[in-house]
This record gives C-alpha cells, sequence and structure tokens, in this order.
C-alpha cells in the first residue's frame, strides 16, 4: 500500500523528532583510561575513577589468611594464569570490600597498570552481560566488584550473575574475574530461603536454583567479628601509620571505649575510631 505525500511528510517529521529525542550513543570506553570505573549501566559505559578511596592492604589485621589466599589468586589472574571468581561472605565491617581494593593496588604496584577495577552497582546486576561484553573486546584484565551483594523476594537478578559466573554459553571472558562480597554466604536471606522450601511443590529443588549460585564462586573467603587484641592491633597500626601522638594505656582506654559506645569490634569501627583520633590532633589519614 503507497502513501501519499502528506502521510509521507508526516511520518518523515515524526521519525526526525524521534532520532532528536533519543540519547546520543555512547563514547567508547577507554579501559586504559584510569585504574578503577565505575559501570555506569544507564549509559553503557565505564566511567573512570580518579582516585580509589582504599586503605594499604598492610593495615588491614585479623585477615591474614584470606588476604594470603584472595592475593595469590589476584597475582595467577593478572599474570595470564587460571584464577577463580571470589565470594567474600561474612561479618559486617571486617574489611571485605577494603581487601579487594587494597589488593588491586598491590598488584598495579608491582606491575602498573596491570589490573582494571570496575565497580558495578547491585541494582545493575542484570546489565552484567553488557558489561562483560564490553570487557571482552579490550586488552586489558579486569577484576569486576560488586559490593554488599544480597538477593530479596521475587529478584530474578541473580539470573544475570550465575549465567555469567559459568552456565551461558559464551561463558566468562578469560580477562575478567568477578569479586563480590557480602553479609550472606548464599547471597539469599535464610527466610527466603525458608519459604521457597515452605511453598515449593519440591522443596529441594526450588532451593537448590538460587542457593547453588554462591557455588558458582571458586573462592569462598568468610570473614568473622574480630577480638578484642584484633582490634587493638588494628588500631595501633593505624596510629602508627598516621603517626598520631598516642599511645599506652591512654590509647587502648580511648578504643575500648569506642567500642562500647559502638557495640562492636570490627575493623570499620577502629577505622571510624581513627579517624576521630586524627581530627583531634589535626593529623590527616588516606
Amino acid at each position: 500500500m503507497s502513501l501519499d505525500a502528506d502521510t509521507h511528510a508526516l511520518l518523515t517529521r515524526i521519525a526526525d523528532a524521534l532520532d532528536r529525542l533519543a540519547p546520543p550513543p555512547s563514547e567508547p570506553s577507554d579501559i586504559h583510561a584510569a585504574d578503577g570505573f565505575v559501570w555506569n549501566a544507564e549509559h553503557g559505559r565505564l566511567d573512570p575513577v580518579k582516585k580509589i578511596n582504599r586503605v594499604d592492604m598492610n593495615l588491614l589485621k585479623g585477615v591474614e589468611l584470606q588476604r594470603k589466599t584472595l592475593l595469590e589468586n589476584t597475582q595467577r589472574f593478572a599474570k595470564g594464569f587460571p584464577a577463580n571468581n571470589a565470594l567474600l561472605w561474612g561479618a559486617r565491617g571486617m574489611g571485605k570490600s577494603s581487601l579487594v581494593k587494597a589488593i588491586h593496588a598491590e598488584i598495579n604496584a608491582e606491575t602498573p597498570g596491570a589490573l582494571a577495577l570496575v565497580e558495578m552497582h547491585r541494582e545493575d546486576m542484570e546489565s552484567l552481560p553488557r558489561l562483560l561484553n564490553a570487557l571482552r573486546e579490550g586488552d586489558r584484565r579486569a577484576i569486576v566488584f560488586c559490593d554488599d551483594l544480597s538477593f530479596d523476594h521475587q529478584d530474578n537478578a541473580y539470573k544475570s550473575l550465575k549465567a555469567v559466573l559459568d552456565g551461558g554459553i559464551e561463558g566468562r571472558p578469560d580477562n575478567v574475574l568477578f569479586y563480590a562480597t557480602s553479609n550472606r554466604r548464599h547471597l539469599m536471606a535464610r527466610d527466603m530461603i525458608e519459604n521457597e522450601r515452605s511453598t515449593a511443590i519440591n522443596p529441594s529443588e526450588a532451593v537448590e536454583e538460587k542457593v547453588s549460585l554462591s557455588d558458582r564462586f571458586g573462592l569462598w573467603l568468610g570473614f568473622h567479628t574480630c577480638d578484642q587484641d584484633t582490634y587493638f592491633a588494628m588500631i595501633e597500626g593505624y596510629v602508627a601509620a598516621y603517626d598520631i601522638p598516642v599511645s599506652g594505656d591512654e590509647l587502648i582506654a580511648r578504643a575500648r571505649e569506642w567500642s562500647v559506645t559502638r557495640g562492636a569490634r570490627s575493623g570499620r569501627v577502629a577505622w571510624q575510631f581513627i579517624q576521630d583520633l586524627a581530627g583531634e590532633y589535626g593529623k590527616k589519614v588516606a
């Protein structure tokens, strides 16, 4: 069916208007523009991070075994050898995300520019295949990092992660590893597991699909609440590193009081105490 001239002109104007309203195509991401990036899922690009917020690896106390294991895994990956995706799970504030960022810095200190660290937000997980395709085309090795990863009721985003870890046709690109932190060992709340088990026709199969997501990570590293001696070692390490002029009984007493007011001992609580102490003494911290 042919269109008359007026109809054709109208459709042309509509098409031109839609073209003007459409967002411009994203600029190709330069994977060498920085050592750290944030994945911008809306525009499909990597936004460079000028300075990554992190602490020195040697200041992370109470996680020596986890540090050694993750460092060796990352070193193998940086050298082009096989390595595992890693799930860092456990107690809040015990340095899970800090360890990932510190090890990234350590690797790039050994070999400048060896690895890119790409942070993706948990709510953008469904765009993970697009991110991996973008990184697959690059010539730089990268760690995709998702902090505080977990899944809630009616959340199907975990399927995107499950597919790309090792279940998809393409699989994970050789130049990409996936590191995630979570307070949950199985990335889902216990009440979700129990609910799946109680409402399903076949309870074991209903739970298996979601729980098996954790099994896709070849490396599991557990982080647990620290004892008092480890907490004090964290404090003393920071005080020495930043040359804060307080020590001995005064430091211990103040650190203990700080933890009591917070109702917990952890790496995060120790760092918050050091921030307060450094401010009091006019010292700058990283």
